[in-house]
């Protein structure tokens, strides 16, 4: 399997299922050599994502084990069963199924995700995605036909200065979600 990056044009890299063809460079952009191609591939391809990060994507029909590390955002579209470090945002197409452990900063939810789940800020569930575990978050939203199973707690901000375990404000929160 063979994965190229156009990493000068910004341009998405190719996937498994698609042609490989010679990565071609804008007509503005200068020459510059090229480090010499290994035998050995990316599990699967990555992209400078729009605000400058690192942004990796996991195709349908991809299966990946292991440890994921310094990702701004990770798109699950096939199955993946990893612990999540260093990752800002985690995304769950409707095929993609994440089994393991993870601390995001955010979290859109549209397939499965089974495991240990660290949201500092939004969880977001779509109709049709499943959460099941152990659940942190510090605000939720969920769609009609969303599905949460498991042990659900919810983080308090440190920006807004408060105490540990405030019932006063988790209930508050949890209203306001």
């Amino acid at each position: 399997m063979l994965f190229k990056q156009n990493a000068q044009s910004g341009q998405p890299a190719t996937t498994a299922s698609e042609s490989v063809s010679a990565v071609t460079k804008p007509l503005s952009t200068p020459t510059v050599p090229s480090a010499p191609m290994t035998a050995r591939a990316p599990a699967a391809p990555v992209a400078e994502a729009p605000d400058g990060g690192k942004r990796l994507i996991v195709g349908q029909g991809i299966q990946m084990k292991g440890e994921i590390t310094a990702c701004d955002r990770l798109v699950v579209e096939g199955q993946v069963e990893v612990t999540l470090k260093a990752t800002r945002m985690l995304e769950i197409k409707p095929t993609g199924h994440f089994t393991g452990s993870c601390e995001v900063e955010e979290a859109d939810v549209s397939g499965v995700y089974d495991g240990n789940l660290t949201v500092r800020g939004r969880l977001i569930v779509h109709a049709g995605g499943r959460v099941t575990g152990d659940i942190s978050y510090g605000e939720i939203e969920l769609e009609r036909g969303a599905q949460i199973t498991g042990k659900l707690s919810v983080r308090e901000r440190a920006a807004q200065g408060s105490t540990q375990g405030t019932p006063q404000r988790s209930d508050a929160r949890r209203n306001a979600a």
